[in-house]
């Protein structure tokens, strides 16, 4: 019955619920809301001279104080229409879509509130690398540049592709997608690590079982005004680029690689149309690394994915195809039965439990 169906839609979404009120009750939001409308309500606030920073932060707090309690009140209004029209079928086919659409607005405003972070709304940028595995971890990086493009396709998000050296025989040794849109960094920053795919290969004459390995770096696109970069401590190498492309692929060298002498750091781009194109890519992509490592010096702590050997041991995920078919993720302990629909981009659950993960680890 569609009563049933309703009420078990509504429990589904509980843990979602429970999870907003909880951070929501932990968290300084109304307090620093009520806070800073008093600061703005004074006769003498046009003097303060914080104001614009003070009105950026309340009409921030104010946006998402305004979904916490349209939420909660939906939440009650649901319950009570349920309540109410519990024998009439065809009231409750009209508060259908309302449940389906809070339930959706449910996930979408944990994963909002779990995005706090200063750069979780940076774009940035995804590196790929063939890992251990040969041909077999090169088929399998393109196979994760893929699943990152349709998650991007999912989510609204926009992926372009900067750089990518095509691998021997068959997929990618390497690849770079530039990511920009609503929380970028913030929802892929989870998916650093390496990732691991067992399966039958496709290249192997007798259809043995294979084991690869790939590893995801993700950047986020640094402030304009953190770091200065001495030109004298730039190597500017052009070369051609490779690949399928427009006219203008492999006749002109418009591929452009630099090198940050003092730090030995390297970033290289030739999908974009011109060399002086190419050359404001891997610039962004240059002080992206370079704005990195100095907050990882900082902090005392190297986690570039670069910088890990990408082999069995370290994996964050493993998508398995056989034996049996199963995406796990090392980290949270979930699993996923359908390993076609994660790796055609539907990865938003492995996200979500990530970030409650992070944030409760706090």
């Amino acid at each position: 019955m569609l009563i049933d169906d309703l009420k078990e839609k509504l429990k589904q979404s509980e843990t979602d619920l429970d999870t907003i009120k909880s951070f929501w009750q932990n968290s300084n939001i109304e307090k620093e809301y009520q806070e800073l409308l008093q600061e703005s309500e004074k006769e003498n606030f046009w003097q303060n001279p914080n104001r614009t920073e003070i009105s950026k932060k309340l009409q921030k707090l104010r946006l998402i104080r305004d979904q916490y309690l349209e939420i909660i009140k939906t939440r009650s209004e649901l319950n009570d229409l349920i309540s109410i029209f519990e024998n009439d079928e065809k009231e409750l086919e009209n508060i259908k879509q309302e449940v389906y659409k809070h339930a959706k607005d449910l996930s979408r405003f944990k994963i909002s509130l779990l995005l706090n972070e200063e750069q979780d709304n940076s774009p940035c940028f995804l590196s790929i690398n063939a890992g251990a595995g040969g041909t077999e971890s090169q088929d399998w990086s393109e196979m994760l540049l893929r699943m990152y493009v349709r998650f991007c396709e999912r989510e609204k998000l926009n992926a372009s592709l900067v750089d990518h050296q095509v691998g021997e025989g068959a997929g990618i040794k390497s690849g770079t997608l530039y990511i920009k849109g609503k929380n970028a960094y913030g929802l892929l920053k989870g998916e650093q690590g390496i990732h691991r795919l067992v399966r039958i290969s496709p290249f192997d004459a007798n259809k043995r079982r294979h084991t690869s390995f790939s590893g995801v770096a993700i950047t986020p696109e640094a402030p304009d005004i953190q770091i200065n970069i001495d030109p004298k401590d730039l190597r500017i190498d052009t070369f051609r680029a490779g690949g399928a492309g427009g006219q203008h692929v492999n006749k002109t060298e418009s591929a452009i690689r630099i090198t940050h002498i003092p730090t030995n750091t390297v970033v290289q781009c030739q999908n974009e149309r011109s060399q002086a194109q190419n050359k404001e890519t891997a610039m962004k992509m240059l002080y992206a690394k370079l704005y990195q490592k100095q907050q990882e010096e900082q902090k005392a702590k190297l986690s570039s994915i670069e910088k890990k050997k990408i082999e069995w041991g370290s994996q964050i995920r493993s998508y398995i195809l056989h034996p049996y078919k199963m995406v796990k993720d090392h980290r949270t302990d979930l699993e996923s039965p359908q390993p076609e629909l994660v790796l055609d981009g539907e990865l938003m659950d492995f996200i979500e439990k990530y970030l409650i993960q992070s944030q409760t680890s706090k």
